[in-house]
């Protein structure tokens, strides 16, 4: 018997059967340093989302992230088929940090979601912030314009400051003239003081580059 095999078998054992949320945490950190990969890992990861303690899903989106790029399909289909909306606020944190460029359209649907309450707010914003580090390291082309346009909407379009805030963010991390181009033509049109001071940064350094 793979003795790798048995030694992941036991990790997740341990992680699905914790008590406390240290014994979980502890799980997870296993699973994360053995850098395991496979699907039944990234599984029980992914399922320790649904842990009534947020220290665990914490662990749980830092682990996903090490074990990138691996676990970015996955995420997408846990996201997809998942009803609740604290799993889905883990799963976008994962793919928005991780930055992988087949999660551009589930960040841009997020980005352009009508939102009920601040959770689902601030899940949009952490959306639209792995919308420009998408931008910045994408090499393809196609990518990197759909994620200006879709922060260029979410910087000119919503009632929500912090959205327009992150937006404007990652536009100067993108830094091409389309996404120097929409925080020119924000600047007259922004009425909210912090966000216009943070745009105008913005634009200053893309023009000082």
């Amino acid at each position: 018997m793979n003795t790798q095999n048995v030694n992941t078998e036991q990790l997740i054992s341990q992680l699905n059967n914790a008590l406390l949320p240290t014994d979980a945490i502890s799980a997870i950190a296993a699973l994360s340093a053995s850098k395991i990969t496979e699907n039944k890992a990234i599984s029980a990861l992914i399922q320790a989302f649904s842990h009534h303690h947020p220290c665990v899903g914490k662990a749980a989106v830092e682990a996903l992230v090490k074990l990138a790029p691996a676990s970015v399909e996955p995420l997408i289909f846990a996201f997809r088929n998942s009803p609740d909306q604290g799993v889905q606020a883990y799963i976008i944190q994962a793919l928005a940090l991780i930055g992988d460029s087949r999660a551009v359209d589930l960040l841009a649907e997020v980005v352009g979601t009508e939102v009920a309450n601040h959770c689902q707010g601030n899940v949009r914003r952490i959306a639209a912030r792995g919308l420009g580090k998408i931008g910045r390291t994408a090499e393809q082309p196609e990518v990197i314009r759909y994620a200006v346009e879709k922060l260029t909407w979410a910087l000119l379009t919503p009632e929500d400051w912090g959205l327009r805030y992150a937006a404007a963010v990652s536009l100067q991390e993108i830094g091409t003239p389309a996404a120097y181009a929409a925080l020119q033509t924000s600047l007259n049109q922004e009425a909210d003081k912090v966000v216009r001071s943070r745009i105008t940064m913005a634009a200053t350094k893309n023009l000082s580059d």
